[in-house]
């Protein structure tokens, strides 16, 4: 039986905001911060295997900077599905875990991108303490992340209620009754 408070987190505070009903924002929006620092992460690497990595490192600079633009759009709506989860619940302490880490992250990234400016290699490699910043930072967010799966996956935080994903289940028709055209 659902309550009435799962059936609350799966409903948008904001529809035109956060995304409509079964079709959140966050989702889509959080796969920008994380391909930019993956990448950047990669090019780091990469800049201390190539022979003039100076394309690397600068890549990498932008790609942190890419990566947090997407992380606070990702946030703001991330934000907006928070208020639909009843405080004091497992959901409600899980997103909270998750927007911290989140936020650390960004803060992070935020500090690796001004420290790069303050110092640029002028065509070298990337620093070891840049390096390692960013490395740190990817292991929080696959935690972040991993939160946020469960959020979704076990809570259903945004997620159509269980006669809503019914409808895909159901042989022959569609949700007006009638048979699909396949």
């Amino acid at each position: 039986m659902t309550s009435e408070s799962q059936l609350q987190a799966k409903r948008p505070v904001s529809a035109s905001l956060a995304g409509p009903y079964g079709h959140p924002f966050h989702p889509i929006l959080v796969t920008v911060p994380i391909g930019a620092w993956v990448t950047s992460l990669v090019f780091d690497i990469a800049s201390h295997v190539v022979h003039r990595p100076g394309f690397l490192t600068q890549s990498s600079e932008w790609l942190i900077a890419v990566g947090v633009i997407g992380a606070v759009l990702a946030a703001t709506v991330g934000f907006l599905d928070l208020f639909a989860i009843a405080a004091g619940t497992p959901a409600y302490r899980t997103a909270l875990v998750h927007m911290t880490l989140n936020l650390l992250v960004t803060a992070a990234y935020v500090v690796n991108f001004l420290w790069r400016q303050s110092d640029y290699t002028g065509g070298g490699s990337v620093g070891i303490g840049r390096l390692a910043l960013s490395a740190l930072g990817i292991v929080v967010l696959a935690i972040s992340g991993f939160l946020g799966g469960k959020l979704a996956y076990r809570y259903g935080v945004r997620v159509a209620d269980e006669n809503t994903q019914a409808e895909g289940y159901t042989p022959g028709r569609d949700r007006s009754g009638t048979r699909p055209a396949v």
